[in-house]
């Protein structure tokens, strides 16, 4: 069912972002889906927009109401409007990160999680993506995480791709080795 809900997001985000490119404000709209939903995260704001006791038009007008200090771009309200009515509205995080992802590559910017067994400062945060950004040839976008399980270096997954360059990478690789007879004494 979780596949589902995702080509559904995909979709959405795709024809958003056809409109989006032909308006020329993709940049406009990411930041109103970022913001969107950020505020849409509350399930008690999403059960009451949703509540089918609640005519259409007044759930509608509750949701313009949340945004009314910040309006949002027409579009961005029609979308809302369809998956108000839809009662999906918990797609909209999906909608936000498949726009995002979208975006990134018409910018060419590459979207990178780095994983170490401990916080990176600041300076080694900055070696580490100005490294990935030679390897790739854009813009890398870097997210930090951390698990302490990994005993110490950095594993790093782009897309499909994983740099594993942690201890326990590096002994489970020693290991399977061992085991296989490749290496001997």
């Amino acid at each position: 069912m979780a596949r589902l809900g995702s080509s559904s997001a995909r979709r959405y985000a795709e024809a958003a972002f056809e409109i989006a490119e032909r308006d020329k404000s993709t940049a406009e709209w990411l930041a109103e889906l970022d913001r969107l939903a950020a505020a849409l995260t509350d399930e008690e704001v999403v059960r009451r927009l949703e509540d089918p006791e609640i005519a259409f038009d007044r759930r509608h007008e509750a949701f313009k109401s949340l945004f009314r200090d910040h309006p949002m771009l027409s579009q961005v309200y029609n979308l809302v409007g369809l998956l108000l009515r839809r009662r999906r509205l918990e797609m909209v995080a999906n909608i936000s990160g498949e726009f995002r992802r979208l975006y990134n590559k018409q910018q060419g910017i590459v979207e990178a999680v780095a994983t170490s067994a401990a916080r990176l400062d600041d300076d080694e945060a900055a070696a580490l993506r100005d490294r990935l950004e030679h390897m790739t040839g854009g813009t890398v976008e870097l997210t930090l995480t951390v698990d302490p399980k990994l005993l110490g270096g950095v594993q790093v997954r782009i897309g499909d791709l994983l740099i594993d360059g942690s201890v326990r990478g590096r002994l489970e690789r020693l290991r399977g080795r061992l085991e296989s007879g490749a290496l001997s004494a």
